[in-house]
């Protein structure tokens, strides 16, 4: 096991390498996505506090909890940003011009390869901010030290449950001539999890928590933090994980049977 994660782990620092020499190439291009990073990342946290100007609560919570909610969801959202989101885009291409030939063969997991191996160091830089911005509305919030500590653990529950219903999104990309629709939906069901369940209606809240998780990413989460004596939520995101990555090797496995590779 430990040599596995050693060469699973120097497998990724080859892709850290490459991607970091790629985009230094091109300065512009890197110092430009930082600033749209930062301008993502201001203008979210303007839009709440231009809401919150004209109301004191949206649902149950005042703007110190909503805050504490949306800095939680920024972090998880910036982090899959520079670690993984970028590869979605390739996915399609890989399959329609053969490519995934080549990641088939490979010694290593198919997925690991085609969905981590592009990585945004531009973007790494801006998880400082929001990261510290974290920290400030969980203090705001009144999180205890301990709970602040252990919060890196359930943004990797969060990331690990977006990353896999994207991935089991994506599967579908086996069957179909390109990606765009795929992905743009993938960045629709992003921009519903950014918001409290409460924002929904009944049966809203009951497919986007129980059919397609996606309220689950940071609701669950922010919920227990909030709340550490329900554990029902995370106990929800649990299940939800083992379920959606069971159902991504079936449909992995089923997506390799009907891909088509230009050797054969």
């Amino acid at each position: 096991m430990k040599n596995i994660l050693k060469h699973y782990a120097s497998v990724y620092h080859g892709f850290l390498q490459t991607s970091l020499s790629e985009a230094t190439s091109f300065r512009l291009n890197f110092f430009l996505f930082i600033i749209m990073d930062i301008i993502f990342f201001c203008s979210s946290v303007m839009s709440v506090h231009i809401i919150y100007q004209h109301i004191e609560k949206i649902g149950i919570w005042s703007l110190t909890e909503f805050m504490f909610f949306l800095s939680f969801s920024l972090l998880v959202d910036q982090i899959h940003m520079a670690f993984i989101a970028e590869n979605f885009w390739y996915f399609s291409d890989d399959i329609r011009m053969g490519n995934l030939d080549f990641f088939i063969i490979k010694p290593i997991s198919t997925i690991f390869s085609v969905f981590f191996r592009h990585i945004r160091p531009a973007s790494c830089i801006n998880i400082l901010f929001t990261g510290a911005y974290f920290v400030y509305c969980s203090k705001q919030a009144g999180l205890s030290n301990l709970f602040i500590l252990v919060s890196p653990l359930f943004v990797i529950l969060a990331l690990l449950l977006m990353v896999s219903l994207e991935i089991l999104l994506s599967c579908s990309m086996f069957f179909m001539v390109e990606s765009m629709g795929i992905n743009f939906l993938r960045m629709q069901f992003q921009k519903l999890s950014r918001w409290p369940d409460f924002v929904y209606g009944y049966m809203s809240q009951k497919v986007f928590t129980f059919a397609i998780p996606i309220l689950l990413i940071s609701n669950a989460p922010i919920k227990f933090l909030l709340n550490p004596t329900d554990i029902t939520p995370l106990l929800y995101m649990l299940i939800a994980i083992v379920v959606t990555i069971l159902l991504i090797r079936i449909a992995w496995a089923h997506g390799l049977r009907a891909y088509e590779s230009v050797s054969s």
